[in-house]
């Protein structure tokens, strides 16, 4: 697979210039927008070292000098906290911890909204003083929760015809042999794992103990009727990034699949109708957020603080609703969205004017209606987070033989399916 990971002159990021921040991201961020933003707020220069998901992970793990803020998931922050490349947040330094949500906080946007399964962020954000983590709240936090969103699969409307609100409503939807041929799945075993999974569980053709954390059993059950799918040419695409996987619906060889928001609102922009699902049996979720090199100290930790304290000041949360992702503090973000915009992005309602996405291209058209409605809503109808998995390693193996395509079971003996 093409990587299409964008990545600064390595002078650049691996400089020590105390003028400059360095991030280490994904492509959840749109680094075009924030980096001027940033420099002009806060003074001093922030660069942005950007790579599909697996990658960042991999440097964040093994090479912590190389970035001071590392912009990822709560599913990928056993990994980074395991090898102790990041150090604690204090809480007292962060300005607008009282506005954050929820959802992060307690687990929850309220009482009734269910926490959903796998590595919910309430599970890992507060740092013990054995430094373990979990969910008893503490003076410090292992990650700053920023943008998160519900993920489902979408759907091109215009090249199958279909009504998604009314007539694809289930995980199943993926396996459904109509779109033989036509399916996409996103290239990252801690997410798309999970997509399978609900489809799979939806069809009735898979149970679980703990959809979000699978036993080896489990994982080879899963991926073995997922590889017998590739084979028989279900599945069209494996992609990293948001461009990829528009690119592949531009191309006709995508009909429905994963897909991120970036995705959809890109499409949208471009006069094709992409609609994500609404799923009975909950959104696939994930959060995002912020992290503290263990190298920092002094001024290059003030210049950190002061980042992560903008990142919540309501004007970057404003450019994660364009591209159709909501941020931990949505109080402040709606003082910098026009009305209507909070209106569509936030509050569920008909669009009443046109609407730009992240770039500024008119993406929604007056009448449309987000899918899922209200973010409150949709963050209360959770089914399992993005998770890194106890036999996460094992996984990565097994999905490496569906991605690539190398149905290694003969050699090794086929297991039995129960």
């Amino acid at each position: 697979m093409n990587d299409h990971s964008m990545v600064p002159a390595p002078a650049v990021i691996r400089s020590h210039d105390k003028t400059v921040l360095r991030v280490l991201c994904t492509e959840i961020i749109p680094v075009q927008q924030l980096r001027a933003r940033a420099k002009q707020d806060l003074g001093y220069e922030v660069v942005f070292e950007q790579h599909d998901f697996v990658t960042a992970q991999r440097i964040a793990a093994t090479e912590p000098d190389r970035y001071d803020i590392y912009d990822q998931c709560f599913h990928n922050l056993d990994i980074v906290w395991h090898w102790r490349a990041i150090q604690p947040i204090d809480l007292a330094r962060i300005e607008a911890w009282d506005d954050v949500s929820d959802l992060t906080k307690k687990g929850g946007v309220n009482a009734e909204a269910r926490i959903g399964l796998g590595d919910a962020p309430v599970t890992r954000l507060y740092v013990q003083p054995d430094h373990s983590l979990s969910s008893s709240p503490s003076g410090s936090i292992s990650m700053l929760p920023t943008v998160h969103n519900f993920d489902c699969f979408a759907v091109n409307q215009d090249a199958t015809g279909a009504d998604v609100d009314r007539d694809m409503t289930s995980w199943a939807e993926l396996l459904n042999p109509r779109w033989n041929g036509g399916v996409g799945i996103v290239d990252e075993p801690a997410i798309g794992i999970f997509d399978l999974a609900l489809a799979f569980r939806a069809t009735g053709q898979m149970r679980f103990n703990d959809i979000g954390n699978m036993s080896v059993t489990e994982i080879d059950q899963l991926i073995e009727l997922a590889i017998d799918l590739r084979a028989s040419g279900h599945f069209t695409a494996f992609w990293r990034t948001s461009d990829e996987a528009s690119d592949h619906v531009r191309a006709h060889e995508m009909l429905i699949g994963s897909m991120w928001s970036p995705s959809v609102i890109a499409l949208k922009a471009s006069g094709i109708r992409m609609r994500q699902a609404v799923p009975v049996e909950g959104y696939r979720a994930w959060h995002g957020g912020l992290c503290l090199a263990r190298h920092l100290s002094g001024h290059r930790l003030d210049q950190a603080y002061g980042y992560l304290n903008w990142y919540l000041s309501g004007w970057p949360g404003a450019i994660m609703a364009r591209q159709g992702y909501y941020m931990s503090v949505p109080a402040r973000v709606r003082d910098h969205l026009q009305p209507e915009e909070w209106d569509y992005w936030y509050g569920g309602k008909e669009a009443s004017m046109p609407l730009p996405d992240v770039n500024g291209a008119m993406a929604i058209r007056p009448g449309d209606i987000r899918s899922g409605g209200a973010y409150w809503s949709r963050a209360a109808h959770i089914a399992l987070w993005n998770t890194t998995m106890d036999e996460h390693n094992y996984l990565v193996r097994r999905w490496g033989e569906l991605v690539s395509g190398s149905d290694q079971r003969n050699s090794r003996g086929r297991r039995q399916l129960k």
